[in-house]
């Protein structure tokens, strides 16, 4: 009876499975639908419902390999599996310490009927929060090696949604342009023509009546990355298709490998509201867990920076030396930050072993360590590819704490197999990471903790050369970029203004928007190694800045309190019995009523740190004050246009 109820559901199939959530609101089917007058064989399609309406209709599982026909269109389902797990595990950073996760999963084994029979089999996990999928292909004397030359996983969203959507030129960005908000069908050019726009992840998009939903993966390991294009050409084509990066080397090919294989996880995080995805620990879960054993040199924690200010000393003047480093040294010192960052400049060029006068980091390392800092330094990705092997231990050897790794711009299976080597030697060495120039994150800072950090995102510092990076943008990137994990914006600039103000320039940058907007910042984007932006003087003799010196880079309980893309959000996170708070808006004003049942028992000190009055017009303005309240109290957050509301929570003694 079930089996004919799914054949209903998909209009007709010769054989169908479904899933559902722990929860029971979500439900993934699969199932074989005739495809040809064969009716042994059917086409290998999926189907997502939330909470009894659909969510993504009929789509197609397909994929490619070389010299073989496409793999799910003409196919039989042999053997299915019902399972249930739950992933528990500890995540040394990020937006929550302990993990629950449970889930349902299904395993259905395919075969591709002909002169060789290819088997593979479809793994799949439905959690309360989100949809995994992913292709699993056996040893088998059908094929001798994985060749994957295409996939064509389907996603045919059940209405015209509107998506936030990462643009990109080609895949060898650097993710680092904005989320554009547009209904899937300006993405799919008419005539019968494909869409030539390549979208990168994760998608995020509002499929009004149903549900919020994004669009990413997970485990890469040993893959591509995935991408998006809408190759319907037409009007009414409301659906997407997996684009993977081809090998930079062999553009025919895409992964190349031994069997047996995986694919990367196929992940739909799915919510009645938007932050519930943001809250998800879904990516993580679906990697593996700790690689590397013993975790105890590894710290989040926040950094001073030469290169944002232009590497500015205590006079004023733009230097870049030993003595300036040790300028950014003393300030992280004082402000009792963990570490400091060296940014490009310190090595001779393409050779990162060879340090060309100008900062003598072993030195710095010594210098900082008496003062009880580390030293982070920058590195170019050509340079860290050919060189890792010697390069890491001469900076173990000299004492260094963590690598900024910069310009990656790829992501094909050549490049993701850099994070790892990357990750795995880093970690050999007690070496910490944070990818820049690079693709998003999909949950390797789980199974290699040593990786604080990905940048991916249109940062703080596109501030320097013009007016992209500003509170629209602000508030769309913790509900799209930040659904991938960490996410290295470099926060903190205090030379705020108005949108009429507003200049870029290199040196002694400005930022759009208010001073306690760039406070909330640091409650609201996740990043384990949390950049102080801007130059030490500018936080001189600044009360506001308290704020920033308290606010964890890592954090125990995540909970979104409300926010729209692109509006506004706000976000509340605990670290130990304290609770950080932070709240921006794009251009409008608004007033926000925030209840603060997140709070544990008993009373909590308020520390409030609110646009002032003024803050439209004189945004560096910020009103302090301190209340007492309780887990039944609510507060006012009056946002200035740009501005922002940011609170830390301590218990009473």
């Amino acid at each position: 009876m079930l089996a004919l109820c799914l054949c209903l559901v998909f209009g007709a199939c010769l054989r169908a499975e479904e899933v559902a959530s722990p929860d029971g609101r979500l439900v993934l089917a699969i199932a074989t639908v005739p495809a040809t007058a064969n009716e042994l064989t059917g086409r290998l399609v999926y189907k997502v419902t939330f909470r009894g309406k659909t969510l993504v209709e009929q789509s197609g599982l397909k994929f490619e390999l070389e010299g073989q026909r496409p793999l799910g269109p003409e196919v039989r389902i042999t053997g299915s599996a019902h399972l249930q797990g739950e992933d528990s595990y500890m995540l040394l950073t990020g937006k929550t310490s302990e993990v629950h996760d449970r889930y349902n999963a299904l395993r259905l084994d395919v075969e591709q009927a002909g002169l060789l029979t290819v088997k593979f089999s479809i793994e799949a996990r439905v959690f309360n929060d989100a949809v995994a999928f992913r292709y699993v292909i056996p040893d088998q004397s059908a094929i001798r090696n994985f060749r994957l030359v295409k996939e064509s996983t389907e996603f045919r969203i059940a209405k015209d949604a509107t998506t936030y959507a990462l643009e990109l030129p080609n895949f060898h960005s650097m993710y680092e342009s904005e989320f554009v908000k547009l209904p899937i069908s300006a993405f799919s050019n008419q005539g019968g023509v494909a869409s030539k726009v390549l979208i990168g992840l994760p998608l995020l998009m509002e499929v009004p009546g149903v549900a919020w939903m994004a669009i990413t993966e997970a485990d890469l390991r040993g893959n591509s990355s995935m991408y998006l294009t809408n190759p319907s050409g037409s009007w009414q084509g409301h659906w997407f298709e997996s684009a993977l990066a081809p090998s930079e080397e062999d553009g025919n090919l895409i992964v190349k490998s031994s069997l047996p294989h995986h694919s990367a996880w196929r992940v739909l995080l799915i919510g009645d509201q938007p932050g519930r995805l943001v809250e998800s620990n879904v990516i993580s879960s679906l990697n593996p867990e700790n690689q590397i054993g013993d975790t105890s040199w590894i710290k989040a924690g926040k950094a001073s920076w030469d290169w944002w200010s232009g590497s500015l000393n205590a006079d004023g003047k733009s230097s870049y030396s030993t003595e300036t480093m040790k300028y950014y040294v003393d300030f992280a010192a004082q402000s009792k930050f963990e570490y400091m960052l060296v940014d490009a400049g310190w090595a001779e060029p393409n050779d990162s072993t060879r340090m060309n006068g100008k900062v003598d980091i072993p030195g710095l390392v010594k210098y900082a360590a008496a003062k009880g800092v580390k030293v982070w330094i920058w590195l170019y990705y050509k340079a860290t590819d050919s060189q890792m092997e010697e390069a890491f231990p001469l900076y173990e050897r000299w004492g260094v704490a963590g690598l900024k790794i910069d310009f990656i711009e790829r992501d094909d299976q050549r490049g993701i197999d850099f994070y790892y080597r990357t990750a795995e030697l880093a970690a050999a060495h007690h070496l910490m990471v944070d990818f820049h120039g690079s693709t998003k994150p999909s949950g390797l800072e789980r199974s290699y903790p040593n990786v604080l950090g990905y940048e991916g995102v249109l940062g703080l510092e596109q501030s320097k050369a013009g007016g992209r990076d500003n509170p629209e943008h602000h508030t769309t990137i913790p509900f799209t970029r930040m659904l991938a994990g960490p996410m290295d914006y470099t926060p903190g600039a205090f030379t705020n203004v108005t949108r009429e103000e507003f200049l870029p320039r290199a040196e002694s940058p400005m930022v759009m928007g208010t001073r306690a907007h760039q406070l909330a910042m640091y409650a609201i984007y996740q990043a384990a190694i949390q950049m102080v932006a801007d130059w030490p003087k500018a936080y001189e003799g600044d009360p506001s800045f308290e704020f920033i010196k308290a606010a964890p880079a890592t954090w125990d309980e995540t909970r979104v309190l409300n926010g729209r893309p692109g509006e506004f959000v706000t976000i509340a996170r605990r670290k130990g019995g304290e609770w950080f708070l932070g709240s921006i808006t794009n251009w409008s004003a608004r007033e926000l009523d925030l209840p603060l049942g997140f709070l544990g028992a008993g009373d909590f000190t308020a520390e409030i740190y609110a646009d002032a009055p003024d803050a439209d017009v004189h945004p560096k303005s910020t009103r302090i004050e301190k209340r007492t309240v309780t887990r039944d109290s609510h507060l006012t957050a009056k946002l200035a246009p740009g501005g922002g509301f940011a609170v830390r929570f301590l218990p009473t003694k």
